[in-house]
């Protein structure tokens, strides 16, 4: 699949750089004092469970990163089904540089690939629906954009990135403001004068506050922690007037009644809170 806009180059280097620091600082004594500076060798990736394997083009790019002359030959690419047993890829190339990398690589594939394979089984229970399944912000701070890219990888839909690029009108931003109408009129007065292109959201908790959000003009209604029943109802009195989400309590078993209600999307923060990591190895090949 191709990248996300927001995983561009300039991103991806910044995160790597710091990673890289965070883990080496002033030098992988343990490589640096046992391994020769000019020897070659290879290793290979294990997949040791079944899994959606995601993380793959962000190991070729770290591996790079750190050493251009690093050579990846990829067998299973992002988004593919991996079995226990597989190898997904062996990289060749300096044996320091394999092995300076290895904690990092690992990390991210392990994590992005816990995420795209829960979001491809959470997705594949939308089937028959119209609703897509999104993500949300409840991620880890400095790892957001490999948490992003696995829910997509795992064929999920990004919502908003942070909290530039969309704006969402929450319970607290309604109490403090005192009402979704007034709340939603200064949003859109607010965009209009900076020129921005931006979408205003509301999340609503009841049914009253269905009907004012719909009354306000917002681009999209979010139920909060409603029930199915309530939820139906909701979305009979958007009647299609705008994109309506339901969240909060989701879990793998309310998916597919929480769809049949007609919500066109759903969000869940356990894509990126609540994931396992699959299990993953970095083996080395001798020569």
């Amino acid at each position: 699949m191709k990248r996300p806009a927001y995983a561009s180059d300039k991103v991806l280097k910044e995160f790597i750089k710091t990673a890289l620091e965070e883990d080496i600082q002033n030098g992988d004594h343990s490589t640096l004092s046992t391994i020769p500076k000019d020897l070659e060798q290879r290793a290979q990736l294990l997949v040791k469970e079944n899994c959606i394997l995601a993380g793959v083009e962000l190991a070729e790019i770290i591996f790079k990163t750190f050493d251009r002359n690093l050579k990846v030959e990829v067998f299973i690419k992002d988004g593919q089904s991996a079995k226990k047993g597989d190898v997904a890829f062996i990289v060749s190339g300096k044996a320091r540089s394999i092995l300076s990398t290895e904690r990092l690589v690992l990390n991210c594939m392990q994590r992005m690939s816990g995420i795209a394979t829960m979001t491809h089984d959470w997705d594949s229970r939308l089937v028959g629906t119209k609703t897509k399944l999104l993500d949300t912000r409840k991620t880890t701070p400095n790892f957001r954009v490999c948490e992003k890219w696995a829910v997509a990888i795992g064929g999920g839909t990004n919502h908003r990135y942070g909290l530039y690029d969309m704006i969402m009108l929450k319970d607290n931003h309604i109490d403090y403001n005192g009402s979704i109408t007034n709340a939603v009129k200064m949003a859109k007065d607010y965009v209009k004068k900076n020129k921005l292109k931006l979408k205003i959201e509301v999340e609503t908790r009841n049914l009253e506050e269905v009907e004012e959000a719909v009354k306000s003009g917002a681009n999209r209604i979010m139920f909060d922690n409603m029930d199915v029943e309530t939820m139906t109802k909701a979305v009979k009195i958007v009647n299609g007037k705008t994109e309506t989400e339901a969240s909060g309590g989701i879990t793998r078993e309310v998916l597919n009644s929480v769809a049949k209600t007609g919500v066109d999307f759903i969000s869940a923060g356990a894509l990126t809170h609540s994931s396992n990591n699959i299990d993953l190895s970095l083996k080395a090949l001798k020569n």
